[in-house]
């Protein structure tokens, strides 16, 4: 055998273990669950996303109104509570999604270790609103006295204001494990438990029933189930459950105490807030991110862009939430004689 034939046998065997092994090298492992699908742009293709489900409202406007714009889009969207949306995203199972938190060191250290990093963009101030069955007369409420309903201290409305007839204060969350129990846990509670007695509807909607039918509960709900007026179920919403007014300030008189209006959730200096006595930020509240995992532009970025864009925002500001892109001033008139 000539050094030539021997030569070209060679090269046929490198061509042949090449060919082989490619289908190998898929960078997107189907094997692993990989939701990786490099086909998509940042406006065609199939993406999966997950949204904390107390966003549900404002998100299934977001999700139509993309697909309206781009026919050749897909967002697959799931809505779940909290746990369940970052351990869909740590899995790869979903390339964005809509939180009420920043990932934490823990799930950080485990996207590097897939060679992934999160970009975060905030897109918005969300209110947490306190609401409560039409019949009830303590619709107004401070924060120590939160505290204490949500840790399980005061356990009777008469403890509140004497009103003896509505008893026990049933404390209901949407689901378990949900981004609302947390924020009342680690934020209004500062880490300690939630009452004992607390209990979650399994969503949203069974959440505001609930209360509805119950004198003597209390619960929580994301801003957009109950502020945009616009949508028939938010009406209905609003004609069967009472929202409270909350303060944070000590000692305080009947004006004090506000709602989760759109005007009240942004952060205010306080500078802005000691020269101008008459603000108030609402207390109950928190930032709305949107973090997506891809590493190119794919169409999880592509809608991601669109939330935190001009159209996405006007979506948000609708809805009664704070737009990110919007900056609070204060202006002050004076009356003309």
């Amino acid at each position: 055998m000539n050094s030539t034939n021997l030569t070209r046998r060679s090269l046929w065997a490198t061509l042949l273990l090449t060919a082989a092994l490619l289908p190998a090298c898929n960078f997107a492992d189907r094997s692993k669950g990989s939701s990786e699908d490099f086909s998509d742009t940042p406006t065609s293709g199939n993406v999966s996303v997950s949204v904390d489900e107390t966003f549900a409202p404002i998100l299934e406007s977001q999700v139509d109104t993309f697909q309206k714009l781009y026919p050749d889009a897909h967002i697959h969207a799931a809505y779940q509570p909290e746990d369940s949306v970052f351990l869909a995203f740590l899995n790869d199972k979903s390339k964005a999604i809509i939180v009420s938190r920043k990932l934490n060191a823990d799930e950080n250290k485990a996207l590097a270790k897939q060679e992934y990093a999160a970009k975060v963009t905030k897109i918005g101030i969300d209110g947490l609103a306190i609401i409560l069955h039409p019949g009830n007369p303590d619709s107004l409420l401070t924060v120590e006295q939160l505290r204490g309903i949500f840790s399980g201290q005061t356990t009777q409305w008469s403890q509140l204001s004497g009103q003896k007839k509505l008893g026990e204060i049933n404390v209901v969350f949407d689901a378990n494990r949900s981004s609302t129990s947390r924020y009342m846990r680690d934020s209004l509670l500062q880490g300690k438990a939630l009452a004992p007695r607390a209990f979650a509807a399994q969503s949203n909607p069974k959440l505001l029933d609930y209360v509805a039918t119950h004198p003597n509960a209390i619960g929580v709900a994301g801003l957009n189930w109950v502020s945009d007026f616009d949508d028939p179920q938010v009406r209905e919403y609003r004609r069967r459950i009472r929202v409270a007014s909350i303060t944070a300030r000590p000692n305080p008189k009947r004006g004090d105490y506000i709602q989760p209006y759109q005007a009240s959730l942004p952060n205010l200096s306080p500078e802005l807030l000691a020269a101008n006595p008459e603000l108030q930020q609402y207390p109950l509240r928190r930032y709305l991110y949107a973090i997506s995992r891809e590493a190119r532009a794919g169409l999880g970025s592509g809608f991601v862009s669109f939330v935190a864009g001009q159209k996405g925002q006007l979506i948000i500001a609708k809805s009664g939430l704070m737009p990110s892109n919007v900056q609070a001033r204060i202006v002050n008139t004076r009356k003309q004689y």
